[in-house]
C-alpha cells in the first residue's frame, strides 16, 4: 500500500499509478474526469497546511476523499482525523462542542471539555456539509482559522492549535454567498484549493470497479464477488442515481443479502434486490434515498445553470425511457406499473418527443 512516506509528487506519477494509489485508500475512480480530481488531491496532500474545500453531491465520497488526503499528508497522517458533521451541530452547544468548555461554563458542564477543534491538534479537521453552519458560527470559524487559536467557553485563555481544515459542501458555495447565507470572507478562506467531485452519472466508467470495491467492503459478510456481469452495468448506466456512491453501495448490500450463491453479479440480482409489485401499493413514507435524489436534482439545477422546469422535464424523460426499456406491457400495462393514467403517459411520451 502506497503510504504518505514513500508518496512521489504526482508530476512523477501516471494517472493509472494515482488511480491505484486511491483505491489503495478506499476511493475507486478509473473514469477519466476524476484524473484531475485525484491529481489535485495529491498534491494537496502534499502542503500540509494548505486549507481544501471539497465540493460535490450528497454521496460523491467527499468524506472518503478527504480521508484519503489526510493518510497522504506526510506530516498529519499519524495525527487525529475529526469529523465535524456542521448539519447537525446543536446550536445552543455549539462553541462547547467545537471549541471545548471549562467546569462550570454552564448549566450542566460538571467537567472540562476539550472540544473538537482541540482534539483535532496537529491532525485533520473535517468539516462535513460545512454550507449547513449558522451564520454566527461561520464567523467564530473564521476567526480560528485566521488567528490559529480557540478560547473554550468559560475561560479567558486561548489555546494555540495546528489543525488543516478539510471543508465540503453539498451544495456550491459561491451562490450562497451571493445570497448572503454564507460569509463570504470564510468561503475565500476555505477556497484555497477547490476539488470538485462529480456525480456518479458522470463517471459510468467507474461502475465495474466500484460494485466490486463496495461487494469487497461488505466481504465479512456475505459471499466473496469476483465479477459483475456486462448485462447489469448496461442497465446501470440508464439509472440516474441521483444518491450517487452511496445509493448504489445500499443497492449492491441489498443484492448480497438477497443472492443465493454464485461469485458474480447480474441483471436478476439487481431485480431481486427490488421486485416490482404487480398490484397497486399503498402510499408509503418518503424514501429517504429519494430525499438524495432530489438533493442530487437541486445540484444540477444550481451548478449547470438549468431552470427548475427543464430539470424536472430531464428527470421525467429518464424515468419514462427506464419504464419503456423494461420493455413487454402495453402502455396501459405501463401506465398501471409507473402509477399514472394511460391517457397522461400518453400525452407525456408525446411531449417528450
Amino acid at each position: 500500500m502506497a503510504h504518505a512516506s514513500s508518496f512521489q509528487p504526482p508530476s512523477q506519477q501516471s494517472d493509472e499509478d494515482l488511480r491505484r494509489v486511491f483505491a489503495e485508500l478506499g476511493l475507486t475512480a478509473s473514469s477519466e474526469v476524476m484524473s484531475p480530481v485525484l491529481r489535485q488531491a495529491a498534491k494537496a496532500a502534499l502542503v500540509s497546511d494548505v486549507t481544501v474545500l471539497v465540493e460535490g453531491e450528497t454521496g460523491t465520497g467527499k468524506l472518503v476523499l478527504a480521508r484519503a488526503i489526510h493518510r497522504l499528508d506526510a506530516k498529519r497522517r499519524n495525527l487525529p482525523f475529526i469529523t465535524v458533521h456542521c448539519g447537525t451541530i446543536n446550536e445552543a452547544l455549539a462553541e462547547s462542542e467545537l471549541f471545548g468548555h471549562t467546569k462550570g461554563a454552564f448549566s450542566g458542564a460538571v467537567s472540562d471539555r476539550k472540544g473538537l477543534f482541540p482534539s483535532a491538534h496537529l491532525g485533520t479537521l473535517f468539516l462535513d456539509d460545512v454550507n449547513d453552519l449558522p451564520l454566527y458560527l461561520q464567523a467564530k470559524l473564521l476567526d480560528v482559522i485566521q488567528r490559529g487559536v480557540v478560547r473554550p467557553v468559560g475561560s479567558d485563555q486561548e489555546r494555540v492549535i495546528d489543525v488543516r481544515i478539510i471543508a465540503a459542501c453539498n451544495q456550491p458555495l459561491k451562490p450562497l454567498v451571493q445570497q448572503n447565507r454564507f460569509r463570504g470572507d470564510l468561503y475565500h478562506r476555505l477556497n484555497v484549493v477547490r476539488l470538485v467531485l462529480p456525480p456518479l452519472r458522470s463517471r459510468l466508467r467507474d461502475l465495474p470497479e466500484l460494485i466490486l470495491a463496495l461487494a469487497q467492503r461488505h466481504r465479512d459478510l456475505y459471499e466473496p464477488i469476483e465479477r459483475v456481469d456486462p448485462e447489469l452495468i448496461r442497465y446501470l448506466e440508464g439509472q440516474p442515481f441521483w444518491g450517487n456512491i452511496r445509493e448504489l453501495e445500499n443497492a449492491v448490500q441489498r443484492m448480497l443479502f438477497s443472492k443465493a450463491g454464485g461469485s458474480s453479479l447480474g441483471i436478476a440480482d439487481w431485480m431481486a434486490q427490488s421486485p416490482e409489485k404487480a398490484e397497486p401499493q399503498p402510499e408509503r413514507e418518503t424514501d429517504p434515498g429519494l430525499l438524495d435524489q432530489a438533493a442530487g436534482m437541486l445540484w444540477t439545477v444550481i451548478s449547470n445553470g438549468m431552470s427548475y422546469k427543464a430539470a424536472i422535464r430531464e428527470v421525467e424523460r429518464k424515468v419514462l425511457e427506464n419504464a419503456v426499456s423494461s420493455g413487454g406491457e402495453t402502455r396501459r400495462e405501463l401506465a398501471n406499473r409507473i402509477r399514472t393514467s394511460e391517457r397522461t403517459l400518453y400525452y407525456k411520451m408525446r411531449g417528450q418527443r
